[in-house]
């Protein structure tokens, strides 16, 4: 599937560019009808496409750089963000964007990774790969949710933790795994949503949570495809086949119980149409919190401790 790569071109593209030139064009009284059909040829071509979709092709869509990120969902689904910064130990990390908001009058916990749209931003946001004063951070601004009873969103969206040699000296792997510990004692509601890229620890670190949602589009996953490949075959020609062995998706991850739900996606993947993409997934967080809300503490920790205990089961 070619449409989801930046540079892609075919019956997709030619398409939208003869329907962008007629709805941008005199008012032709002949266009009208037109561009329906070209709408309507549109739609079905899309759906025959993302029928069609390998892993990797999702694996593309999912790093889609007009993707929206977490600030975006943000802007749309939240009101009076204020975001704070630093780790009180060593430095902020731009990688991670947490601080408090309100949603629907309510004042909640926001944390996410955030990847900057052009390269100044990108560079800024070291392209969405958090530090270990990043994962602090976001700890912090959790524990503070706690004792203020506010619930915590998280939005992962991320190719993994640095693998730099500063965050290893500073901590990399006990940083992730504290968070791991913390958040599953976390005595307030977690909802954590997938919305492009979910890469190894570096997702899992801010990912531990009463609900687990994904994007229809994005991924979760231990491994890069590309890496795996590395790693397996000695170099990246086989990304799509270890794509589809990871098991990275929405629908295989659901199957293993790993996920709670899959948000779906407006046809040609959340970028085409982002505000519908924001409604729908304030709809879906706003009936897990009221669901969680519901839970007395004690209940809502040993569910949240049987859901990540039972992960890993299999049978032959």
């Amino acid at each position: 599937m070619r449409e989801t790569g930046d540079a892609a071109d075919g019956p997709l593209q030619a398409l939208e560019r003869e329907l962008h030139e007629l709805a941008g064009g005199s008012g032709d009284a002949g266009a009208g009808g037109r561009i329906e059909e070209l709408r309507s040829e549109i739609r079905q071509l899309r759906q025959d496409m993302f029928q069609r979709m390998t892993a990797y092709d999702k694996v593309r869509l999912a790093r889609h750089p007009d993707r929206p990120y977490f600030l975006d969902y943000v802007d749309a689904i939240f009101d009076e963000f204020e975001e704070w910064h630093g780790d009180r130990n060593f430095a902020d990390d731009p990688a991670i964007v947490a601080g408090f908001a309100f949603y629907k009058q309510r004042p909640v916990c926001l944390v996410g990774q955030q990847k900057g749209r052009d390269t100044k931003q990108r560079k800024f946001r070291n392209f969405g790969m958090p530090h270990p004063e990043g994962y602090r951070k976001a700890l912090r601004i959790m524990k503070l949710a706690e004792k203020f009873s506010r619930p915590v969103l998280t939005f992962i969206d991320t190719p993994g933790a640095y693998h730099g040699m500063g965050p290893e000296e500073r901590g990399q792997a006990e940083a992730i795994a504290f968070n791991l510990r913390e958040m599953a004692a976390l005595r307030v509601p977690i909802v954590a949503t997938v919305i492009g890229e979910g890469g190894s620890g570096g997702a899992l670190a801010i990912g531990v949570a009463d609900r687990v949602n994904m994007l229809q589009f994005s991924i979760y996953s231990v491994i890069a495809p590309e890496s795996c490949s590395a790693i397996l075959w000695r170099d990246q020609e086989h990304a799509a086949e270890a794509a589809e062995a990871l098991k990275l998706t929405p629908e295989d991850l659901q199957r293993f119980d790993l996920i709670d739900e899959i948000v779906a996606e407006p046809d040609g993947g959340a970028h085409h149409s982002p505000d519908t993409m924001a409604e729908t997934l304030a709809s879906i967080l706003d009936a897990q919190l009221l669901e969680l809300d519901a839970l007395p503490v004690d209940e809502l920790l040993s569910g949240r401790y049987r859901k990540f205990r039972r992960m890993g089961e299999f049978g032959e």
